[in-house]
């Protein structure tokens, strides 16, 4: 396929992509969009002028809505012909591309835009789905020789999170303050986090309403999931390890998460679709599933100090994943817990099982004992102040690229 649009190779965000998202048009108005290369298309103006008059049940003007949920919740016979639709309209030759009056009031340069929260989000839970993170984790804070908890290999690890601190890509993340017990004390202290962490971590996102008592099976899943986003789930190490002990993360989580701006849908990562770990021991008849169930997505994240450069500090990859996003949704609801349009699922930091596709400091550092040396000669164990933190990611196969973008994110001192 090739768009009237121009962009470069690389972009993320070519004719095979076709994101959704929200942004700020001219600071004037807010409403849905799409992208091709650096173009943000409104696509309440495309549907104002009639470009999607000829799909059935698509009768509202959904993209006049500060979020996507009223367009995510149309269902995917829908969503997914608004897409094509979409797609067929930036092919060159296109209607659209013959429409200069449509093409000058509702496509915009990237910089005269400002992205918004994609997504109203009702409810946030975060699994714990990397067998390599898990394992480093286990050794670092556990026995090395059993890393793993028994429950491990037969169930996708869970905790619900905070929804209401989910930000958007670019918006400033407060350093948290908790109690901490160090090594040396008896008994804890309280101020600012001193092992601030990122946790790099792809997330899918409902389409659906459920009710209470109903359950979503691996078969069934993909139908109820809209698309994804990169996912940065800040971490406080030190609140998190006084504690977790019985229940959870708790505060060391719930200051702040972030996520990109652009969901990618399921049917733009078809093709990058791939095999599935062997799950040894077999796993419980409600967890198991048919086909490629993973998706090859490369992912990569840089450490910028104040006045610094970027520093490539991991490169990992979606694909290492050990439980997949139909197990997890099956998990999730096999018990009769009900789902809400908008909900977030996130994986759980992806690592892989070389040292530099470790998705922490915590790991990469191995708790703070290995810093990262920075090319402006300094160090990090973990996340200072002023360090901005971006996780970028994309898939690449046969000439096609679908990406979705970044987010990035500034850790600023404690209130």
């Amino acid at each position: 396929m090739k768009s009237f649009v121009e962009y470069s190779s690389h972009s993320d965000f070519s004719i095979y992509n076709i994101p959704f998202g929200v942004a700020v048009f001219n600071k004037e108005y807010i409403g849905c969009c799409t992208r091709i290369g650096d173009q943000v298309i409104d696509l309440a103006t495309l549907y104002d002028f009639g470009y999607f008059e000829e799909i059935d049940g698509f009768d509202d003007n959904v993209f006049e809505a500060y979020t996507l949920n009223e367009f995510i919740e149309l269902g995917k016979p829908i969503t997914n012909a608004v897409r094509k639709k979409i797609q067929e309209l930036l092919l060159e030759g296109s209607i659209l591309s013959k429409d200069q009056k449509t093409i000058e009031e509702a496509f915009y340069d990237l910089d005269k835009v400002k992205m918004m929260m994609p997504i109203h989000i009702p409810n946030y839970t975060d699994f714990y789905s990397s067998i390599e993170h898990a394992t480093n984790v286990g050794k670092m804070f556990r026995d090395p020789a059993n890393a793993l908890l028994p429950n491990w290999k037969h169930l996708p690890v869970g905790y619900h999170g905070r929804a209401s601190s989910i930000v958007v890509s670019g918006t400033e993340i407060n350093r948290p303050k908790g109690q901490m017990k160090p090594a040396d004390a008896d008994k804890p202290v309280f101020g600012p986090c001193k092992q601030l962490d990122f946790e790099l971590e792809m997330a899918f996102i409902i389409n659906k309403n459920t009710e209470m008592g109903e359950s979503i099976s691996t078969k069934q899943a993909e139908e109820a999931i809209f698309g994804m986003v990169i996912f940065n789930d800040w971490s406080a190490r030190d609140i998190q390890a006084w504690e977790y002990v019985p229940l959870g993360p708790f505060l060391a989580k719930n200051f702040g998460s972030s996520i990109s701006p652009w969901v990618v849908t399921l049917e733009a990562l078809e093709p990058f679709r791939t095999t599935s770990p062997i799950q040894d021991p077999e796993v419980l008849d409600y967890l198991k599933f048919e086909g490629d169930k993973n998706y090859d997505i490369h992912l990569e994240v840089y450490l910028q100090p104040e006045n610094g450069e970027q520093n490539l500090i991991c490169e990992s990859n979606y694909k290492h994943m050990y439980w997949n996003m139909t197990q997890q949704l099956a998990h999730h609801t096999v018990n009769g817990c009900n789902v809400e349009v908008g909900d977030i699922y996130a994986s759980g930091t992806i690592s892989g099982s070389d040292p530099k596709s470790f998705g922490s400091m915590l790991e990469l550092t191995w708790r703070g004992q290995n810093p990262i040396l920075l090319n402006n000669g300094q160090e990090r164990k973990f996340i200072d102040d002023q360090d901005t933190v971006t996780m970028k990611g994309w898939a690449e196969k046969d000439g096609m690229r679908v990406g979705f973008g970044e987010v990035s994110g500034k850790i600023i001192p404690a209130i």
